[in-house]
């Protein structure tokens, strides 16, 4: 991959500059949501549907919130309610209806009194509620904090620990050949994620298949909550000779914390927990539980970057190793993951896909070279959003 041309741009203001009076702060004055289809690049199926046809799009829901003095933050969040529950209408209709009205008029650097304020609203439950609307507004929130203070947003979490994060191939579910075939010409990327269905001779061919091009990377199995305990131990049983098997990505029901443990208990691979597995709470439970040795992380089940970092925490606590992935991300959110991830030591090289499976990401300055992602270091998420683009496509 080559670096995408970065879009001219005025000089930064200082942060003096964009608040205008340095004893005034800053207040967030308008919230406005887009609904854009976004063209995919080639089709992605995985163990619990078709994600993406080259002939289709998918709906990713754009935020941007404005300040009383001009400063804008940017965020998104990609609707998939056949991998989670919350539809493009319900992101729009919380943000718009029950998270707009906690903003108006606050202070964009208070990210923890919003999500407080957040909770309240929408009580979390066993869970968190609506998490890809909060993470989408958490996004846009940090992105023009970001700006007002003249930092990156890795630095407003700490300040990154890496500069580059190499990333893994997602090879959806088809033939053998035809996984064979986009392994092959994903040779630059530095692991392979590879989907598997719930059939275990298909799912064994298509391991086999790939285990020449693959070239001895590490392979991430991700079943996408499509096997059993039972069906799993026999695939496994099937593919003791595929070289670099890494680890199985959840393999049951995400509500099937008993067949987690039942998996774990049997497995000859190290076992991941996602759909799963949304907060830190809930990676407490499954630790204590025994139901996995690593986790992945995704910035929109979490509910916005500090949230994520929670999960984290918890999982360095319990020593489970962390996997970094995506929803199929549009720039936005891929940046934002990029700060994110930035700051973990990650166990193999993460799977942010939105490049890979996307025919646009709507921003430009993101730099990707060899399949390794370059950490934004410009104020706020670090990338230019094509505002005109968004507003011209959003339905």
């Amino acid at each position: 991959m080559n670096s995408t041309p970065r879009r001219s741009s005025p000089p930064l203001r200082s942060p003096e500059q964009r608040r205008g009076d340095p004893g005034k702060s800053s207040k967030i004055s308008k919230l406005e949501t887009f609904v854009v289809p976004v063209p995919f690049a080639h089709a992605f199926k995985i163990g619990s549907g078709t994600v993406s046809e080259p002939d289709r799009t998918g709906d990713v829901i754009f935020v941007k919130l404005t300040t009383d003095d001009g400063a804008t933050g940017w965020g998104e969040q990609r609707a998939l309610p056949s991998w989670s529950y919350e539809t493009a209408e319900t992101i729009v209709a919380v943000i718009n209806n029950n998270l707009a009205p906690l903003l108006i008029g606050t202070d964009p650097f208070a990210v923890e009194s919003f999500h407080r304020r957040a909770d309240r609203a929408l009580s979390p439950s066993v869970s968190n509620g609506f998490p890809f609307a909060r993470a989408a507004v958490d996004l846009a929130l940090h992105d023009v904090a970001g700006k007002l203070a003249g930092l990156p947003v890795h630095a407003l979490l700490g300040g990154a620990v890496h500069t580059e994060i190499p990333l893994c191939s997602a090879i959806g579910i088809d033939t053998p050949e035809a996984m064979a075939e986009r392994v092959r010409g994903s040779a630059a990327y530095h692991a392979y994620k590879i989907k598997i269905g719930g059939d275990v001779a298909a799912d064994a061919a298509a391991l086999h298949a790939i285990t020449e091009p693959a070239a001895g990377k590490p392979i991430w199995l991700d079943a996408n909550q499509s096997y059993r305990p039972s069906s799993l131990h026999r695939l496994l049983q099937e593919i003791e000779d595929v070289p670099q098997l890494y680890c199985v990505e959840q393999p049951v029901p995400s509500t099937d914390w008993a067949g987690m443990i039942k998996v774990r208990e049997r497995s000859s691979l190290p076992v991941a927990i996602d759909e799963g597995s949304f907060t830190a709470a809930d990676l407490a439970r499954t630790a204590v539980l025994g139901g996995a040795d690593l986790v992945v992380i995704k910035l929109c089940k979490a509910g916005g970057l500090r949230q994520a970092l929670r999960t984290a925490a918890v999982a360095k606590a319990h020593g489970l190793e962390i996997l970094a992935s995506g929803l199929t991300d549009c720039g936005v959110g891929f940046a934002a993951a990029l700060h994110l991830f930035s700051l973990m030591d990650l166990a193999l090289p993460a799977e942010l896909n939105g490049p890979e499976l996307l025919a646009d990401l709507y921003v430009e300055g993101l730099q990707i070279t060899d399949a390794i992602a370059r950490v934004p270091n410009r104020p706020g998420l670090g990338v230019d959003v094509d505002e005109e683009r968004i507003r011209g496509t959003a339905r």
